[in-house]
């Protein structure tokens, strides 16, 4: 039962409290990990090139199509669509469909990710880094792997219960500088190796040959899934800005701080593992979690002395980026049950968290007790499953229709008016033809280009 008194709704202190928590959102495990992969993968500095022109031109569009519809709707997805008719609601269910399946896996990794940078400190790097077989005892542990999960879900939770003012833009505020500041330090250490100039030279210098239709298709994949676009986050979020906030230099800023983060993941770690393995072929051939917690402990434990607090700095860097994101999920999941059945936040946040942390559980199980699930054929896991639903199939179809809804339905207008509140938006015909005719066509390729290569019809 709703309760008879909704609290007004939280509203960010100012334009850097939206800023940072909007880009330490953005700035998860995609940065962390696929970046660099992706980039190793697909020649370096062409890869980086397209990868910076996709964020700011795309990336951009979406990122204040999602805002000004939360800021002025005053709503999270659901209520933002539901707004201009009910029979378009079905677009904000869909959205907000996609941090609920999201969040208890993405803790999942989280707790990994924890367990790590506690390994480095105490049983040190040369037992991290024995090619994959630590990691592998640990995921499939059961007992020890689910409880740094709920420590990491706990910090999360944790974080969102304090609130829009004194938890997201508190934590956010230490915690996004110190990450830039670490992330800094480690790859200007990294070169520093002998050999690791020869990985800034692939990883910064665009080389032309190197250019194919994978390569767009990733970077694009990559611009899209690293800004948090099409979860809901950006609608919310924007739904807590006052109508004084410059709309187009706030995007432009998230939007940078996004690819700066994602440049430094790089130069942390292609350098590097170019200095102690001689080549990035490591990286390149390895994505997501074996590529974190298999090739890098190597890395680390070439490095010699400086192996322990290498690989514990670089894991609470990982931490911070995944704690930032994960926060945001929570909200936005907190924010969509409080809107939908007008309850209080505290009783909105109390059912996410049975939610996610039941969830998280079965997830976790999935690679012990209930590993015999595979959805996805021989080797798959119930996380490999959620990631592709939400990631490779949700969330491009959720912003395709959002592009159709405000290209074709309710008119680019409506946006463009709410942005020129506080703003002049000299671009708005541009956007409009990026948001009508450019975004869809991306989208629908995005799509297909995933779920074939999932299918196995398509290489990337």
């Amino acid at each position: 039962m709703a309760d008879s008194t909704t609290p007004a709704r939280a509203s960010w202190s100012g334009k850097l409290a939206f800023v940072l928590a909007a880009a330490a959102s953005a700035v998860g495990l995609g940065s962390m990990w696929r970046f660099p992969y992706l980039a190793a993968k697909y020649g370096g500095g062409t890869f980086l090139f397209v990868y910076l022109v996709f964020v700011f031109t795309i990336g951009l569009a979406l990122l204040l199509l999602e805002t000004a519809l939360g800021r002025k709707t005053g709503q999270s997805s659901i209520g933002a669509f539901k707004a201009f008719g009910k029979k378009y609601s079905f677009i904000g269910v869909l959205m907000s469909a996609v941090p609920f399946i999201i969040v208890p896996y993405y803790c999942v990794i989280g707790g990994w990710v924890t367990k790590y940078m506690v390994g480095y400190a105490v049983e040190g790097p040369a037992a991290l880094a024995d090619g994959g077989d630590f990691f592998s005892a640990f995921i499939s542990s059961g007992s020890e792997s689910m409880a740094f999960m709920l420590v990491f879900m706990a910090l999360t939770y944790l974080v969102v219960a304090l609130g829009v003012n004194k938890g997201i833009e508190k934590a956010n505020l230490v915690m996004m500088p110190l990450l830039i500041v670490m992330a800094a330090a480690v790859a200007i250490y990294a070169l520093t190796l002998p050999g690791a100039m020869d990985g800034l030279a692939f990883y910064l210098l665009p080389d032309l040959s190197a250019l194919s239709p994978e390569l767009i298709i990733a970077a694009l994949g990559q611009t899209f899934f690293t800004l948090s676009l099409a979860m809901g986050i950006m609608v919310t979020y924007g739904s807590y800005l006052k109508k004084s906030t410059k709309l187009t230099s706030s995007v432009t800023q998230i939007a940078g701080t996004t690819f700066g983060v994602s440049l430094l993941a790089g130069l942390m770690i292609i350098p590097a593992t170019f200095a102690a393995l001689g080549s990035g072929e490591a990286v390149a051939e390895n994505s997501g979690p074996s590529l974190m917690f298999i090739i890098l402990p190597q890395v680390f434990e070439n490095m010699g002395g400086m192996a322990t607090v290498l690989g514990f700095v670089f894991f609470v860097l990982v931490l911070f980026a995944a704690l930032t994101s994960s926060i945001s999920l929570v909200e936005t999941c907190t924010s969509i049950i409080a809107d939908g059945t007008k309850c209080t936040r505290r009783r909105a946040l109390v059912i996410v968290i049975a939610f996610i942390t039941v969830m998280g559980i079965i997830v976790n199980m999935g690679y012990s007790s209930l590993s015999f699930i595979q959805p996805m054929g021989e080797g798959s896991s119930i996380l490999d499953f959620l990631d592709f639903i939400s990631n490779s199939v949700m969330m491009p179809i959720a912003a395709l229709l959002t592009c159709i809804f405000v290209g074709w339905i309710i008119g680019p207008k409506v946006v463009i008016d709410e942005v020129r509140e506080s703003a002049k938006f000299k671009l708005a015909g541009v956007w409009t033809v990026m948001v009508k005719y450019i975004a869809p066509v991306v989208l629908v390729v995005i799509l297909v280009a995933y779920v074939a290569q999932t299918l196995g019809l398509f290489s990337m």
